[in-house]
């Protein structure tokens, strides 16, 4: 049972089991295929929008299209007083809210004012309380936001809400960090974060996380077959941001990965890089050259349990797994 049959019987077997709550993500794939038909939505968080599955949708505009008709289908639903929650700092945002529901809530980056963001987290203000979340980035801060605006629209307490957002430590794949010393104490003081950063918007605001540590890069094609604009300019972004680079296999699909990587190097500005298609040998590779405060960047995967390669083959794979067993093996 796949697509929106799929949706359908999971919503149904949450309702079974007594759930009250079900937050689903929907995507521009999904909606083109008709998945968020007939789902009864509650509310609807918008939070960016940035290019991608340009060459899947045809445009830019049709990309934004399939966007909106998840909100339509919000503008459709039968559940009391359904809610648009956006972000009001995106570039799009006033294309959502033009959306005829019945009501919408904005939240943008200044709500959390002040605040002090680091690479271990960011304290910030909402609504008079200071609340600290260990998820590093502005970009995890508009993440809480939308994650916080949510659940006060649907009555949760503020001081739960606090206390929530205060209790999660880290999140797998997304900026998730492993400290070298943690593994193996005879290795110098450095970093590596794994995130699934596969958008050049997103690349960028991982690597600039970290704005004062030299950053080495294990970089791959974020996928074969789709959005081939975006390779040079994931590798000048790498080449803007880190001292190293080295490229590798990702999931290349039916699509050769060496021409993959190759559409990366014409991106790259100056950076010194390697290829190094084995992808377990390109990380042990950056963590070989990473020296006391610096941080590797493992992105693209996340916890993506396979590489996916031709013809439906895939080999079961984790970032953050390989990156802990190379670390051991030095």
């Amino acid at each position: 049972i796949r697509g929106r049959f799929f949706v359908q019987r999971f919503l149904r077997q949450a309702v079974t089991a007594g759930c009250r709550y079900a937050v689903v993500e929907m995507t521009s794939e999904g909606a083109k295929q008709f998945r968020h038909r007939f789902i009864d939505l509650a509310a609807l968080i918008f939070t960016n929008l940035a290019p991608e599955h340009i060459e899947a949708h045809g445009s830019y505009e049709k990309y934004l299209a399939a966007k909106l008709s998840i909100g339509r289908e919000l503008a459709r639903s039968r559940k009391k007083a359904p809610t648009l929650i956006v972000n009001g700092d995106d570039r799009v945002a006033t294309r959502f809210l033009a959306l005829p529901v019945s009501r919408a809530v904005i939240y943008r980056q200044r709500d959390a004012s002040p605040y002090i963001a680091s690479e271990t987290g960011t304290n910030f203000t909402w609504r008079g309380k200071r609340i600290r979340t260990r998820l590093p980035g502005l970009f995890n801060l508009m993440n809480v936001l939308a994650a916080i605006v949510a659940a006060d629209h649907f009555g949760v307490g503020r001081t739960t809400i606090r206390r929530a957002i205060e209790e999660i430590r880290s999140i797998r794949g997304r900026m998730e960090r492993i400290d070298a010393r943690d593994i193996n104490d005879k290795l110098p003081d450095f970093s590596i974060i794994v995130d699934y950063a596969h958008t050049p918007d997103s690349l960028r605001e991982v690597y600039q996380t970290f704005p004062d540590r030299p950053r080495i890069a294990v970089l791959g094609g974020t996928g074969g077959g789709r959005d081939k604009w975006k390779r040079p300019v994931m590798g000048t972004i790498a080449s803007e941001h880190c001292r190293l680079i080295i490229l590798t296999d990702e999931d290349p699909y039916n699509e050769s990965a060496e021409a993959i990587v190759k559409d990366i190097v014409r991106g790259i500005k100056r950076t010194p890089y390697q290829i190094i298609m084995d992808r377990r040998l390109a990380i042990r590779t950056a963590l070989a050259e990473a020296k006391s405060g610096e941080v590797v960047f493992v992105t693209g995967k996340g916890t993506d349990p396979f590489i996916m390669g031709a013809r439906g083959t895939r080999i079961p794979w984790d970032d953050a797994t390989v990156v802990r067993e190379e670390l051991r093996s030095f």
